[in-house]
């Protein structure tokens, strides 16, 4: 074989620090957000959170609220052309809609506190819109209540198999197994690992796999996590032939990635939320606008923006870092309001009955078919829904309270689970106390109203919303 040059032409994925960013922004409850703004600004002094210094190449102000249709009284915001470069870049598809902010200040409704949400909750509401079986829902119950605090399955499947085998003594390990390798991709994606090396190995399957590092990332912490932790470069180069740029690479991609990926949702940590979205109904259409606080009025600081032509080299090129962070977080921040406010348009569209009749008229929705929708990512969809809160006239929500799985209907149709159990709801409370309701009678009333369900879907259903069987009502009566 002859010696020769080959041009080879090749696409690769960087995590950049600015989408990282971004991505990070996304998740935030609100009253994170603000913490994390409070410590960005004391670290750059570019950035004017009073918002009183305007930068001339900083965004623009946004529209101030829209109609649910997405119909908006101002202009759309220049964003448009940031939005084809994350759906281009971002490695977690994040599309960015239209911009818009909400009420002004002494407008919006006052925030309410409500007990914050833990792991297993969220998880559990993950598996029941996961399309499980009967007997895969039981594994996936099993694998969640096994869980520690970090969202790790740290005992590993044997005792969880051995409590799913009292009741199904034909359940195996590779059902187990498959059943945890799906709840691994929940959202936060690496709960129900193994160990450190299998969390972190789920984070990064996720990634594209054009991502730039992702699969000697995944060889690293497969293999070589004391390499890692001591950052020994050179070692993990000589280790698998790679050049030391690109184990830089994939280190740097690791480290961004969450080792206690259960920790955020920490019992113990009570969280006072204020909601991001309202929903208000006028001339009988329903309008979505965004709190304030969703889009802070942020600006580039003048004064040390007018000293980087002035500083010495090493200080100008400093300041003019500090002045493109400032910036790329504006326009993060800017990317966040815009897709949070798409969504709960979506939810409200979707919704528009639930706000207007309560719960029993909520309609079936999942993430997958909401980011089919607004041509987005399902894992954005996940970010922007959990512990982002929409006032409604009937209360504050989670926005992911609107999603819930479909149980057909005997017209061809189907009807959301939270519809069907606010109807069990309303059965049982007006029910003679001296002869309650069965769930096989529970079962029978449904099918009546032509909806089909089981008596174990009736019986879970009651089960979640804390109502004792109807032997346990006729003993407190």
């Amino acid at each position: 074989m002859k010696p020769g040059i080959q041009l080879r032409q090749s696409q690769q994925l960087s995590l950049t620090p600015q989408l990282q960013q971004a991505i990070r922004l996304l998740q935030l409850s609100q009253i994170e957000l603000q913490v994390e703004l409070r410590e960005l600004a004391e670290a750059n002094p570019l950035i004017d959170l009073d918002g009183t210094e305007v930068d001339e190449e900083g965004p623009a102000d946004a529209p101030t609220s829209s109609d649910a249709d997405g119909a908006g009284g101002d202009a759309p915001s220049d964003t448009a052309e940031d939005s084809e470069y994350w759906d281009e870049h971002s490695p977690q598809v994040i599309e960015w809609a239209q911009s818009n902010r909400g009420f002004d200040d002494d407008d919006a409704p006052e925030p309410q506190d409500a007990a914050p949400e833990g792991l297993r909750e969220h998880l559990q509401w993950q598996a029941n819109l996961s399309g499980f079986s009967a007997r895969e829902a039981a594994i996936a119950t099993a694998i969640i209540d096994a869980l520690d605090d970090d969202g790790y399955l740290r005992e590993g499947l044997e005792p969880v198999l051995a409590a799913l085998r009292v009741l199904e003594p034909s359940v195996t390990k590779e059902e187990a197994d498959a059943v945890r390798s799906r709840i691994q991709h929940f959202e936060p994606v690496g709960v129900a690992s193994l160990d450190l090396g299998d969390c972190l190995d789920a984070q990064i399957e996720q990634l594209e796999p054009s991502t730039e590092g992702r699969e000697l990332a995944r060889a690293i912490v497969a293999s070589e996590l004391d390499l890692l932790a001591r950052r020994d470069i050179t070692r993990l180069a000589s280790r698998f032939g790679a050049r030391e740029d690109e184990v830089v690479a994939a280190v740097t991609l690791v480290r961004a990635l969450d080792p206690r990926p259960g920790s955020r949702f920490d019992p113990a940590q009570a969280e006072y939320i204020a909601p991001d979205a309202y929903a208000v109904k006028v001339g009988g259409r329903w309008r979505v606008s965004l709190s304030p606080d969703c889009q802070p009025r942020l600006a580039i600081n003048q004064h040390y923006c007018s000293l980087i032509a002035r500083a010495q080299r090493s200080d100008a090129a400093w300041l003019r870092g500090q002045l493109q962070e400032a910036r790329w977080l504006m326009k993060s921040l800017e990317a966040r309001a815009d897709t949070l406010l798409k969504v709960a348009q979506a939810i409200v569209r979707t919704q528009s009955a639930f706000l207007d009749f309560g719960p029993e008229a909520m309609k079936p929705l999942v993430m997958r078919e909401l980011a089919e929708e607004l041509g987005m990512h399902e894992s954005t969809i996940s970010r922007v829904t959990t512990r982002k809160y929409l006032h409604t006239p009937r209360g504050t929500f989670e926005f992911k309270y609107f999603f819930s799985s479909s149980v057909a209907t005997e017209d061809g149709g189907s009807a959301s689970a939270t519809a069907i159990q606010a109807m069990i709801r309303k059965l049982v409370d007006e029910e003679d106390p001296c002869k309650p309701l069965s769930d096989q009678t529970l079962t029978a009333e449904l099918n009546r109203r032509g909806i089909q369900v089981a008596r174990r879907t009736v019986a879970k259903y009651r089960e979640q919303l804390r109502i004792p069987s109807s032997s346990e009502r006729l003993r407190a009566r």
